[in-house]
């Protein structure tokens, strides 16, 4: 069943993180390697699999904020190191869960937000913005209302301050632009053919030192019924 369509059968107001990143996989987003498990067993035997480190959170739509609640593990290595770590995030977790996300551990220091919003006026706006720990001070963002091709989204990603991060920086491999492209406009494609997603939030799109971008975080908030 599609996810948004299951996600309204069980009242839900907005897609988990693992339900988020499904929808955009389907769009042809990049998203971390991850499986939902429900037991420790579980949770060691996809850490395996992704490969270690691993990072470890809980899941459910009703958790928007995760890094608030300090409840996710980063760079954990090993079985009794997963084991432990999720441990701690049911002890912290008091609200039913789908189940605890063990994912990729995507390493880079360029950070980048992508998302999308409902305008009154102009409708489905995509949102690119500089991300990280600085993105409330340099406030760098970009609007653009979809439908949009490759090269407004290129423009788009022109029109940044923070520009020059996304070329070779301090010894990294340029930025992925086509891939950065297509994450736009599959945001906005995403608004048009689905009017039930009210709000996307992508954060953040990390850029890897190779230049590969993929989403470790993603929340679509629904509009209600």
């Amino acid at each position: 069943m599609d996810p948004i369509e299951a996600a309204y059968q069980k009242g839900q107001k907005a897609l988990s993180e693992f339900q988020s990143k499904q929808v955009l996989k389907a769009c042809g987003i990049p998203v971390t390697r991850e499986s939902l498990v429900q037991t420790p067993d579980e949770a060691v035997a996809a850490a395996d699999r992704v490969g270690y480190p691993v990072v470890l959170k809980p899941c459910s739509w009703e958790l928007m904020h995760k890094s608030e609640l300090g409840c996710i593990e980063l760079g954990v290595t090993g079985p009794e190191a997963v084991r432990q770590a999720f441990e701690r995030i049911n002890e912290k977790i008091q609200i039913p869960l789908e189940g605890i996300l063990v994912q990729e551990m995507v390493e880079g220091s360029r950070e980048l937000v992508a998302g999308l919003n409902r305008d009154l006026q102009f409708g489905a706006c995509v949102m690119l913005g500089f991300g990280g720990v600085m993105a409330e001070i340099i406030e760098d963002t970009v609007f653009r209302v979809a439908p949009f091709d490759h090269t407004e989204a290129m423009d788009m990603i022109n029109d940044l301050k923070s520009r020059p991060m996304l070329d070779s920086f301090r010894g990294q491999a340029p930025a992925d632009l086509d891939t950065l492209c297509h994450i736009l406009t599959g945001i906005g494609r995403l608004g048009l053919e689905n009017k039930a997603i009210s709000e996307i939030d992508i954060n953040p799109l990390i850029i890897s030192p190779d230049g590969t971008i993929k989403a470790v975080d993603a929340l679509i908030i629904l509009e209600g019924k």
